[in-house]
Formats: structure tokens, sequence, C-alpha cells
């Protein structure tokens, strides 16, 4: 198979899966190494495709609800309180699209999340664990933004409040 017809049916790939795909699953399905995966997304994005990286693997956004209301959020707490931010988040039925913090070298830094499940929360906290990384929001002290997607603007405003009351919103 040659590269084009390859990155073609990656593309295909993960377009057709409902779930985060990763780039070692893609290297074996297409018999190729991990690494080849990685720069065939590379060239999928740079042609325009919009292929979001996420830690548990590659996926393509959704067609936005015309119903769907973006908010961005900023908090800041320690790391045992983001466990509670999230399960806050998720219990409310909203969806942590990313987590961003601005760096004083490189400005912001955005790392994709896409958290809408208890389950999701137990794989990133998993992995956190296992591999002893740090949260963007490390780096800052604590503070970090995130984008929420809910049902609309008072379910994103009741959102907050749940987090204000948690003690988890970024307050001067």
């Amino acid at each position: 198979m040659i590269a084009s017809e390859r990155r073609e049916k990656i593309l295909e790939a993960i377009k057709q899966s409902n779930m985060p795909i990763s780039a070692s699953t893609l290297a074996q399905d297409f018999g190729v190494t991990r690494q080849v995966v990685v720069g065939d997304v590379s060239l999928l994005r740079a042609a325009g495709n919009e292929i979001i990286a996420t830690a548990r693997g590659y996926i393509f956004p959704t067609v936005k609800s015309i119903n769907q209301f973006l908010g961005t959020i900023a908090c800041k707490h320690d790391i045992q309180d983001t466990h509670k931010e999230l399960q806050t988040i998720v219990s409310l039925g909203a969806t942590v699209i990313n987590v961003t913090v601005e760096h004083e070298l490189y400005g912001e830094i955005t790392g994709n999340l896409n958290i809408s499940t208890h389950k999701d929360i137990d794989e990133f906290f998993g992995r956190v664990n296992s591999s002893k990384v740090r949260l963007l929001a490390d780096l800052t002290d604590g503070v970090h933004l995130h984008q929420i997607a809910c049902r609309d603007k008072e379910h994103f405003e009741q959102l907050q409040k749940a987090l204000e009351v948690e003690g988890v919103l970024y307050k001067d």
C-alpha cells in the first residue's frame, strides 16, 4: 500500500471510530510503526483534517449539536482537587474539552482531554498515576482554563455554580 492510500485509510478509521484510536493500534492495523502513523496523522492535519490528538488516541470532532454551548471556566486548585473538579463536571452531564495554561515562555499550552464519563476520569487518573507525569496546571501554580461543552448557557451557569461550591473556580 502506498503512503497516500494508507493516510486515507487512517483518516477513515479515525472518522468511523466512536472512541479514540491509538497510534499503536493504527500502526498494527496497517503494518507500519507507530512513528509512521504519527507522521501520517501530522500530514493529514496539515492538509486541513481536524484530527484531535488526545492522551487516549486520535479522534475526529463530532458534528456540534445546535443545542450545544461551549464555555470557558478559569480554575485554580491543587492536584488533589482535580478529581473533584472533573467529577463535578461529568456528573452534571458536561464534557471537559481541554485544559489550557499560560506558560511564560511558550504562551498558551492546550491539552485535549475530551472527558465526558466517569470511566474517562478513571482512565485519565490511571495514566497520571502510572506514568508519574505532572498536570499542566502544575506549571502555573494550579491556574488553568477548561473549555466545557454543555447543553446550553443555563447548563453552563449551573456548572459554574457547582464548581464554585466545590472551591475550584479561580477567584482573585
